[in-house]
């Protein structure tokens, strides 16, 4: 075993005698079928602290011809595979950390030529008798050993996408990187598999799109690796059962990455740390500060500062992720600035609606740090005068409630805009922020005989608090709002709630630039 080819499989073996081990073996079944075939080429980008490199160290201790893994994997889900004994080691694998060759070597020059003689070196050194092209060259290299041994490999690239993450590289590193990876990979027969990771998908680089034979699986559309993308929700409801923990706030804090509705998925690194400590906290991005965050939302691009704000109320955006180039310094558009954040962890995507959003309260709170630290006052107030403006709410003082929204509206005049309908809605989603923290909220939910603008439902901790209907109205009255709960039936989607239930209408009046509001105790049946 070697440094880069056939590696110990000390690493994997160290994530399974882990206290929390979450078995994803179910990935290599599905690589199992893309080898040797046209799908053979496969990139998973996710964040930081997701699991991308314990896959790589997994498939590399499946795969390698010079171990012995049946013991290791034999009781895992890929033991049920039909394919596992066919695969397993099999394959010479060649696995390369990026991020190790780029700290050794800036100089993209010489980070390839590192790359491609430490290879060389332990290829020759493994078949010595093999008759060499060109004993320097590791495409050739690799091509006389298949043509000797017949022999194909697992090639695996760890942190594929560094160079385009760390400063000082450039279009022209950038293109040369690519070059080498796609002459060393691309239409290769001794390719049997190749899987590479990081956190940003490979589409193209500005005009340039050497690596086109790759499948993607990113974060805003991982197709069939959904469920590898980090732990799944039923995964983490098994943990808090056994760890004595409560899986609804366990969903509060650390839930929100979801694809195609059919997967809830966790950061891992975050899950593990709160259920062995017993504490919740930050956790994933403690490996990612809010002063990343700081500088991609204070961005100078139109709109950007607006949906932040949306987004920090709890709204989602629409964006456009098709413009991004997929580097960490070329933007167009706020869009691409969203999509970065998409891709670094910080907001979730809705690929049917194509909306994004800030995932949980983990990261939600890293929003907060980082506005306050840019210094939006305006924003920072209106968080913390919502947990007043709540306990007004609750005690039903409505010129209270009405007052303290047209506070949070003029006071954000510069972000918001004033007669614009939707930023009533957004508006009301700010200066109740703190409602995030006691309901289950749901927006355009549909109800009765239509779709009320907010349901606030109690979370299992909060049962002594009221249900909360609130229904918007732009240029009419508060009155009408509530007379529309009444009459749509809205109540009826609180069918079997058996706790106190509060109607909230609230207006605003574009002329005089006035917020009324009323709020009644629901007093029928449900």
């Amino acid at each position: 075993m070697g440094r880069y080819l056939n590696i110990t499989t000390k690493g994997f073996k160290e994530s399974i005698q882990s206290e929390i081990y979450v078995d994803k073996t179910g990935i290599i079944a599905l690589l199992n079928r893309m080898i040797d075939t046209e799908q053979k080429y496969v990139c998973v980008s996710r964040p930081r602290r997701f699991g991308k490199s314990m896959t790589v160290k997994m498939l590399s201790a499946y795969y390698n011809i010079e171990a012995d893994s049946d013991e290791m994997f034999c009781n895992m889900k890929v033991g049920e595979d039909d394919t596992y004994k066919k695969y397993l080691n099999k394959y010479e694998v060649v696995l390369a950390n990026m991020q190790e060759f780029y700290s050794r070597n800036t100089d993209i020059d010489l980070m390839v030529r590192r790359i491609n003689d430490e290879i060389c070196r332990e290829l020759k050194k493994k078949y010595p008798d093999v008759e060499y092209t060109d004993e320097k060259n590791l495409v050739e290299t690799m091509y006389d050993i298949f043509l000797s041994t017949n022999r194909t490999f697992i090639i695996l690239v760890d942190e594929w996408d560094c160079i385009f993450r760390e400063a000082g590289c450039g279009e022209e590193g950038w293109q040369k990187y690519l070059n080498f990876l796609r002459y060393w990979m691309k239409d290769k027969p001794y390719v049997s598999l190749a899987y590479m990771t990081g956190i940003l998908p490979i589409k193209k680089y500005g005009n340039h799109s050497a690596l086109n034979m790759f499948t993607e699986y990113s974060m805003t559309n991982p197709k069939r690796m959904g469920c590898y993308m980090g732990f799944t929700g039923r995964e983490v409801e098994k943990l808090c059962i056994q760890y004595r923990m409560s899986f609804e706030d366990v969903k509060v804090w650390y839930d929100g990455y979801s694809f195609e509705g059919r997967f809830a998925i966790y950061s891992p690194k975050s899950v593990v740390e709160c259920l062995t400590s017993h504490i919740f906290d930050n956790y994933w991005n403690q490996t990612e500060t809010f002063e990343a965050l700081k500088i991609y939302i204070q961005m100078n691009y139109d709109g950007l500062k607006d949906s932040v704000v949306e987004m920090i109320a709890g709204n989602r955006v629409r964006i456009n992720t098709g413009s991004f180039t997929n580097d960490m310094k070329t933007f167009h558009t706020a869009d691409d600035v969203l999509t970065l954040l998409v891709h670094l962890g910080y907001l979730a995507y809705d690929f049917e609606w194509k909306e994004v959003y800030i995932p949980n309260k983990e990261v939600r709170n890293e929003f907060l740090n980082a506005v306050n630290v840019i210094g939006w006052n305006e924003i920072i107030v209106a968080v913390k005068n919502s947990e007043r403006l709540l306990k007004s709410l609750w005690d039903k003082d409505e010129k209270a409630v009405a007052a303290g929204i047209e506070k949070v509206h003029q006071e954000n005049i510069s972000i918001l805009k004033y007669n614009d309908e939707n930023s009533l809605s957004c508006t009301v989603s700010l200066a109740f922020y703190a409602a995030q923290e006691y309901y289950m909220i749901f927006r355009e939910m549909p109800a009765g005989k239509g779709y009320a603008d907010l349901f606030c439902l109690p979370r299992t901790k909060y049962q002594d608090k009221p249900a909360i209907i609130i229904e918007l109205k732009w240029n009419k009255s508060a009155t009408g709002a509530i007379a529309q709960i009444k009459d749509k039936n809205y109540i009826a989607a609180l069918k079997g709630y058996k706790g106190k239930v509060l109607l909230v209408g609230i207006s605003y009046d574009r002329d005089i630039k006035i917020h009324t509001c009323v709020i009644e105790d629901w007093r029928g049946y449900l």
